[in-house]
């Protein structure tokens, strides 16, 4: 494929994905995070295997900087996940001490 072709996709694939994304509800939210989450971490063992086979210190450069990227992403989803369901969770009472 030539490289317009190429943009022309990505493109579309961004407003395609915003869509998709900003029609969901709030009480699907959750479990769509929970999918990402495990896509992130699908993308993290993909870049630790592209940069375990880097021949160059650019490549090397690049896919250490994915790997670190990658991670913050599945670590920082996993975190508002857990605080969304949190959400969920009944809360406690307190008790008087008086």
């Amino acid at each position: 494929m030539d490289q317009l072709a190429l943009l022309t996709i990505f493109i579309l694939s961004i407003f395609v994905g915003y869509e998709v994304v900003s029609k969901v509800s709030t009480v699907l939210h959750t479990p769509l995070m929970s999918g990402a989450n495990a896509i992130h971490g699908i993308i993290l063992v993909g870049a630790i295997i592209v940069t375990s086979h880097a021949e160059g210190a650019v490549e090397l450069t690049i896919g250490a900087i994915a790997i670190v990227l990658s991670a913050i992403n599945m670590v920082g989803g996993f975190v508002v996940t857990d605080r969304m369901l949190d959400l969920f969770k009944p809360k406690k009472k307190v008790e008087d001490k008086a």
